[in-house]
C-alpha cells in the first residue's frame, strides 16, 4: 500500500502558504511557501510546499541558482509538469523586468560601477553569452537596451550595422557596449578586442561614440574605458 501525504488544505490555516500570504501579508512568506503558491498542488506523495523545497534545495536554496532553471530543468521534478514550469518561469521573468524598469527609471549611466548595477537586470542567471548595447542620451541617460546577439556558452556574434541602426533610429548620442561571460573570466578575449576596436572606428566615422565596452560576469565586471584600452 502506498503512502499518501497529507495535502495542504488539512493543514492547520497559519501553515498553509496561500491562507497565510492572505491573513500575514506576502512577506511572512519563505522562499519555499511562495514557490509552493506557483506550484498549486502537488502529489500523492508530496505537498506543493514539500515540492518547492526539494526544487530549491537542488539549488542549493539559492534563489540566483533557482533562476537558472529551464523548463526542461524544472519538468525533471516528479510533480512538475510543462504548465507549471511555465508558471514559475513566467514570474521569473515578470520579476527580472520589474528590476530593470526600477533601475532604468532612477539612474544615469556615469559610470562603469552604474552600468554593472544594471546590467545584473540583463545578464544575472544566464548560462550562455549574450551580447547587448545601451543607448543613451548625451547626458548619458539610457534610451534604450538592446539585445544583439545570443550565442552559446563562450561566444556570441556581433553585427555592426545592426548595432548602428539602432542607434540611428533612437537618435542615440553614445552606445555602451556589453556581453557576458558565462564562464565568469573577467578578461576580455582577442575577439573581444577585435570587435571593440571594430566599432569604435565605426562609431567615429558616423559621430556616434562607443562610451565603453562592459564585460559582465557575476563576480565582478571588466571595464575597457576604465582599463585605457578603449
Amino acid at each position: 500500500m502506498y503512502e499518501i501525504n497529507n495535502p495542504i488544505k488539512t493543514w492547520a490555516e497559519d501553515d498553509r502558504p496561500r491562507e497565510k500570504l492572505l491573513s500575514k501579508g506576502k512577506g511572512t512568506l519563505s522562499d519555499a511557501e511562495l514557490i509552493a503558491i506557483l506550484i498549486g498542488s502537488g502529489t500523492r506523495k508530496k505537498s506543493a510546499l514539500e515540492l518547492a523545497k526539494e526544487i530549491l534545495l537542488a539549488s542549493n536554496n539559492d534563489l540566483s541558482e533557482f533562476s537558472k532553471n529551464t523548463s526542461m530543468s524544472l519538468c525533471a521534478f516528479n510533480g512538475i509538469g510543462a504548465a507549471k514550469a511555465v508558471t514559475i518561469l513566467a514570474a521569473l521573468e515578470l520579476g527580472r523586468r520589474r528590476n530593470e524598469f526600477v533601475i532604468k527609471d532612477k539612474m544615469r549611466l556615469v559610470s562603469p560601477e552604474l552600468v554593472y548595477t544594471y546590467l545584473k537586470s540583463i545578464y544575472q542567471d544566464l548560462s550562455h553569452e549574450e551580447f547587448h548595447i545601451l543607448l543613451l542620451t548625451k547626458n548619458n541617460h539610457l534610451i534604450k537596451s538592446s539585445q544583439i546577439s545570443k550565442g552559446g556558452m563562450s561566444n556570441t556574434i556581433v553585427d555592426s550595422r545592426i548595432i548602428f541602426k539602432e542607434a540611428i533610429e533612437n537618435k542615440a548620442s553614445g552606445i555602451i557596449l556589453t556581453h557576458n561571460h558565462p564562464s565568469n573570466t573577467l578578461r576580455p578575449s582577442k575577439q573581444d578586442e577585435a570587435i571593440t576596436k571594430r566599432l569604435v572606428e565605426a562609431g567615429e566615422l558616423l559621430s556616434i561614440p562607443i562610451l565603453d565596452h562592459i564585460i559582465y560576469t557575476e563576480n565582478g565586471f571588466f571595464s575597457f574605458a576604465y582599463e585605457g584600452i578603449l
